[in-house]
């Protein structure tokens, strides 16, 4: 949702590398909807102030002129009124080349159109390039449709391509590299290796098929503002999966050599994919003998420093303990939230005899496995994958241990069985007559006690069993974590039960049973002599959200959220028409415990019931979370008249999400503006911020009345297909209830939040 001067400026400051300028472009040309004369006033704006390469300027005015190409060829119409805007140049005669036509070359041999690949591009007539999935060190990765599969009615059409980069293309072997890639990458057919289809070229172009993965890169994770590390319950399956795909590489002779958290995908199924053995080289073995290949894909040199082994960056022959040293470095980051050399390289780090400091969460022995990955030298450095997960896993270690305890605590109990049951018949004759007499008196004592325990059981069962509610956008190791805290609780309680009947019996046996609700009644009851004491005044209870949602939830037609502190009561939200304000503020006044009530609600038109009956929890999730996310309405107030542009201020939460952006029209039409076909990209990083409509998309037109913009966060996907750019109100509403209780079960309730803004449109003033 970038604009075109933002990703320029970014570019210009170092921000994006080149590769990363090009992937950025064509979405951003896509979503920021302005025309091509403005595209080029701001490409030329930003040009002066800081010139871009020529030949990087030459291909981004061409992207823009092609805007006007493809827009007519779908059917759209050009602006009526032609514009000459006069364009910088880097030197004497890039303005001529500039306007050249497309079949000039700034390169021998190359033509300008097959110097980049973007969205919308097609490869081969067949892979229709349509999301930048990411950058990498040789090449950029898209989302593409297979129109093959396509036109057969797979379920699947989709893959993912990795188009060379423009630097790579030039080497006369990038498609050797290529090809090495995908042979070693169809070699390592492993769970936790990503799947490589095939290699092609288109003309120039030279690209990779492989799986599309859904989900995000753990550099995504790691990135995300606030982020300090997590447990290491947590992290140890993303852990265990890496060693994995590691370990399985390294037996069969390949080192990744550009391991890095980039590289490893977490997909939306809770499975780690290790991604982009692009440069992934040979090591020879003891037991083989020397198998050199023709080419070297190291030798293209891409290879990224913060992870990267001293041995790497100084050109040694690569070895599986390299790609441990990035392992460590990774598995630090992932529990830290930091690099452990605060990004340095290795050999910097090295030189300025860095040492980490070890994590709080890690015991002795786990530190050991990964202060020894760390090692700047491979002859200390931890020697294999394998060795390095059985050290640091101690979940496996406890596992193990727990099924050899289990079975000589099994052999002590037998022994101590033998031993009690030999001393209870020995015992028997002596104390038979005496256990009789006790025997009633302490069963009443011994029932009392059992059943105060199962109750106690119950209450611990019941807080595990919320707290694993609350999780439940989480993933296994926290229900794992909660499931074992409710089996070792409830273990607990029944080990007290056993132990206070115990010691109930063997109280009972000695001494006689007190009646406690007699001692009690006759301790409480005062004297005659005695002076009769005065209560003191009894305080007005505070008033608690408890008691206030059972009375909000029977207002109809509403969404309201509440907050209390101690006697004041405030609510904020929206109520129909038809109940009214005063009716709710009349009803509110007469909660017990209240004293000040503050209302910020606003009445809606009774046609809005519908919309609100079906997003009201999640509007309500948004504003008790503290409003995490946030609609705007240009200007403040929402008051807007005939022909004024529709331009609204989003705000997302502190999480990656999903963007939906509806326009809930008076006519009973609900029009999507974001996803669209004017804004198809809705995915956004966490806190983000952006303004959609400011292009004038989207008009205020007839009928005039109350109408509603609503904003959606979802943590994937709302749809799998698009929606039409407008439909029934009632058509769409009934699927987002399905759809949203199907994502609900999945990740959670808590992550959907909404938020509503409510405008009134009226004609324009004559």
């Amino acid at each position: 949702m970038a604009s075109l001067a933002r990703v320029i400026h970014d570019f210009q400051n170092g921000e994006l590398s080149r590769d990363e300028f090009v992937a950025q472009l064509d979405s951003t040309l896509v979503t920021e909807r302005l025309g091509p004369t403005q595209l080029l006033e701001m490409l030329g704006a930003a040009h002066r102030k800081a010139p871009l390469p020529e030949d990087l300027y030459i291909e981004v005015r061409r992207r823009i002129e092609q805007l006007r190409v493809s827009n007519v060829a779908a059917g759209g119409e050009e602006t009526g009124i032609q514009t000459t805007v006069e364009l910088p140049s880097v030197v004497p005669g890039a303005r001529e080349r500039a306007g050249a036509p497309a079949s000039a070359s700034s390169s021998p041999g190359t033509g300008t159109h097959d110097q980049i690949k973007g969205i919308g591009d097609t490869l081969n007539n067949r892979f229709v390039l349509e999301e930048c999935l990411g950058v990498g060190g040789m090449g950029t990765v898209y989302k593409a449709l297979d129109l093959r599969k396509l036109e057969a009615s797979d379920r699947k059409p989709y893959l993912a391509i990795k188009v060379l980069n423009v630097q790579f293309r030039g080497n006369p072997n990038s498609l050797v590299a290529l090809q090495r890639e995908a042979r070693k990458a169809q070699v390592l057919a492993h769970r936790n290796i990503i799947t490589v289809y095939d290699f092609d070229r288109d003309g120039p172009i030279v690209y990779l098929t492989m799986e599309y993965l859904s989900g995000k890169p753990l550099s995504q994770l790691l990135r995300t503002p606030g982020y300090q590390g997590m447990p290491v319950r947590a992290a140890l399956p993303i852990v265990r999966g890496m060693c994995s795909a590691l370990a399985y590489a390294h037996e069969r002779g390949f080192v990744h050599c550009d391991f890095k958290p980039a590289n490893v995908f977490l997909t939306t199924n809770a499975e780690v994919k290790v991604i982009d053995f692009g440069i992934a080289r040979v090591f020879q073995r003891p037991e083989e003998e020397s198998d050199a290949t023709v080419f070297d894909p190291g030798s293209l040199g891409a290879l990224t420093p913060a992870y990267a082994s001293p041995e790497m960056i100084e050109h040694r022959e690569p070895d599986p303990r390299d790609d441990i040293y990035a392992l460590g470095c990774i598995t630090y980051e992932l529990l830290t939230g930091h690099h452990p050399f605060d990004r340095l390289s290795a050999t910097q780090a090295r030189n300025a005899e860095f040492k980490p400091q070890r994590p709080s969460n890690l015991n002795a022995r786990q530190w050991r496995a990964l202060r020894a990955a760390l090692s700047f030298d491979r002859a200390t450095r931890m020697p294999s994958v394998a060795r390095f997960i059985a050290e640091f896993d101690n979940e496996a270690r406890a596992e193990k241990s727990g099924t050899l305890a289990k079975a000589g605590l099994a052999g002590f109990a037998v022994i101590c069985s033998a031993a009690v049951g030999v001393f209870a018949w020995r015992a028997a004759p002596n104390r038979h007559a005496e256990a009789e007499v006790a025997a009633g008196a302490s069963q009443q004592r011994v029932g009392e006690v059992a059943s105060s325990s199962v109750q106690g059981s119950e209450t611990v069962s019941a807080v595990a069993g919320g707290s694993d509610s609350a999780a439940s956008g989480s993933r296994a190791p926290t229900n794992a974590a909660t499931a074992g805290t409710t089996t070792t609780s409830a273990a607990t309680a029944s080990a007290a039960t056993a132990t206070a009947t115990t010691a109930t019996a063997a109280a009972t046996s000695a001494s006689p049973i007190i009646a406690t609700a007699s001692s009690t009644t006759t301790a409480s009851a005062p004297s005659a002599s005695s002076p009769v004491a005065l209560a003191p005044p009894t305080q007005k209870p505070a008033l608690t959200l408890a008691a206030v949602t059972p009375a909000l939830a029977q207002v109809p037609c509403s969404a309201l959220s509440a907050a209390t502190q101690d006697h004041t009561l405030t609510v904020r939200g929206y109520v129909s028409q038809r109940y009214g304000v005063a009716r709710l503020k009349e009803d509110l006044s007469a909660l017990p415990g209240l004293d000040a009530l503050k209302l910020d609600v606003e009445p809606t038109a009774d046609d809005k019931c519908a919309t609100l009956k079906a997003l009201a929890p999640y509007w309500v999730q948004n504003w008790q979370a503290g409003h995490v996310a946030g609609l705007q309405v240009r200007p403040p107030g929402g008051r807007l008249s005939e022909g004024d542009p529709l331009v609204v201020d989003v705000s997302t939460p502190g999480y990656d999400s999903y963007v939906n952006l509806d326009y809930y029209q008076l006519d009973g039409n609900v029009v999507h503006m974001v996803p669209s076909p004017r804004a198809k990209d809705n995915q956004a990083p966490p806190h983000y911020s952006a303004t959609v409509g400011s292009a004038g998309d989207w008009v205020i037109s007839r009928p005039f009345g109350s109408e509603m913009v609503v904003l959606l966060i979802t943590p994937a996907p709302l749809f799998d297909k698009p929606r039409p750019e407008a439909e029934p109100r009632a058509d769409y509403l009934r699927a987002l209830d399905t759809r949203l209780a199907q994502i609900a079960a999945k990740y959670g309730r808590e992550r959907i939040v909404a938020d509503f803004a409510p405008i009134t449109t009226k004609p324009h003033a004559p």
